[in-house]
């Protein structure tokens, strides 16, 4: 009886909103492997029916966990050069990256095996590079208008130069943050030099 007068009535948003949330924490601190659907239920004070009700697998929970709290794909505004809008792009991934659903993203890519990690790849290709590429491309397509892009340059693979960089460091370096000038080398040592007129 003491278990279940722990366990707190929330329902809806306000009790999903605490489930994302201890599997985020489960996640970066112990891991995918010591994750459990037990666990994650404990931490949010619920039941695992509550759990078992709506994700089949942890992979499932952590899939719509890591979904509902990365930021959505939003466009960068026009600031009127490509090297603004590469660097305003490439900043707000950084800043991503060094938040908790970041982290939480950095612990999956170091340590799922490789067919655990074709599980994920549908979620980061559509949540993460397909947007990074997209927006690279309207980047690149606004500089060509405006002149300060060489046309032609405006290609999928040009634009994938982008969140391969960035996943790469991601890759290399585990949880360690971008370092603070990681951005404006990304962009001047190597994009505006393949891009830029």
């Amino acid at each position: 009886m003491a278990a279940v007068d722990r366990l707190v009535r929330r329902r809806g948003k306000e009790l999903e909103n605490a489930i994302f949330e201890a599997t985020l924490d489960q996640l970066t601190s112990g891991g995918f492997a010591r994750l459990t659907m037990e666990g994650v239920a404990a931490a949010a004070r619920t039941g695992k029916a509550a759990l078992y009700r709506r994700w089949g697998s942890k992979v499932e929970l952590v899939i719509d966990s890591l979904d509902a709290t990365l930021p959505r794909p939003r466009a960068v505004p026009d600031l009127g050069s490509a090297r603004a809008e590469l660097l305003q792009l490439i900043e707000l991934f950084a800043a991503a990256s060094a938040s908790r659903v970041g982290a939480a993203i950095h612990t999956l890519m170091g340590e799922v095996s490789q067919q655990q990690a074709e599980m994920f790849k549908d979620f980061l290709t559509g949540r993460v590079i397909d947007p990074t590429t997209e927006t690279v491309l309207d980047i690149l397509r606004r500089g060509i208008d405006r002149g300060d892009v060489r046309p032609g340059v405006a290609t999928p693979m040009v634009a994938d130069v982008v969140p391969a960089m960035l996943f790469y460091h991601v890759k290399a370096t585990g949880a360690e943050p971008m370092p603070g000038d990681y951005a404006s080398r990304l962009v001047d040592e190597v994009l505006m030099p393949m891009v830029g007129r």
